[in-house]
């Protein structure tokens, strides 16, 4: 995970377009420069979190920081258009914020043919290098686009023609009982929470996965292997 400490060499990143996963800045920073640095995260879309000076302090390792310290994203994101170009199957994230799962169902996604991945810029976990490990390698082969908002990203993909799907304990379709239309956008909530209720909202399906017992719902990975590889399996027999 690359560190950049400094206005100067986080301006400089910005500007070459180096991919970044979050920059962090100290709580009541304020001069010129830091004005720039935010025009240009807003013009990325690279998230930007107010901390405490301490938290830079450790961020940076000792590195003087001028209050702005920019974490280095392990892979480039794609632009929204270039996952949906020409793809049968995409997988948007409603949030998932632990960076193995993420890696997971980065590699699953390939596995089952998916054309890209699409997270949102706050509150979830970016491309680190945990992320990329957990991938095994599936990151130098599948698109990963970073959102500013899901919902309006969700709202285009179906102008572009996609079915959105999403996954929830509380749909009232079963998984594998389903005949997936194409291309799909198969949406999965974070950790803990699920689908917030604005996405919900804008999926054509709502589907759950029974299971038996008395817990409800599945690791998001999990149940991401599930459903991805039943549209695969679907797809494969001409269905």
């Amino acid at each position: 995970m690359e560190i950049l400490a400094g206005v100067h060499p986080v301006l400089e990143a910005l500007r070459a377009g180096r991919p970044l996963d979050r920059i962090l800045v100290a709580r009541g920073s304020s001069h010129a420069r830091l004005r720039e640095i935010l025009a240009a995260a807003r013009e990325r879309g690279v998230p930007v979190r107010f901390e405490p000076r301490e938290a830079l302090d450790r961020a940076a390792e000792g590195a003087p920081h001028q209050g702005v310290v920019a974490v280095g994203a392990a892979r480039r994101y794609a632009d929204l258009e270039e996952v949906a170009a020409g793809s049968e199957l995409l997988v948007a994230l409603d949030g998932v914020e632990d960076p193995h799962n993420l890696g997971a169902i980065i590699r699953t996604a390939y596995a089952a043919g998916a054309g890209g991945v699409i997270v949102p810029a706050r509150r979830a976990v970016g491309l680190t290098e945990t992320v990329a490990k957990a991938a095994s390698g599936a990151l130098e082969y599948l698109k990963v686009a970073r959102v500013t908002n899901l919902n309006r990203a969700l709202d285009h993909l179906k102008q572009l023609g996609y079915w959105i799907y999403g996954l929830d304990e509380r749909g009232s379709e079963v998984y594998c009982r389903l005949e997936w239309r194409r291309p799909t956008v198969i949406v999965l909530g974070g950790e803990g929470r699920g689908l917030h209720e604005h996405t919900r909202k804008r999926c054509d399906y709502l589907v759950r996965i029974p299971v038996a017992g008395v817990i409800a719902s599945l690791n998001v990975s999990v149940a991401a292997g599930i459903v991805l590889f039943e549209w695969k399996r679907l797809r494969d027999a001409g269905g």
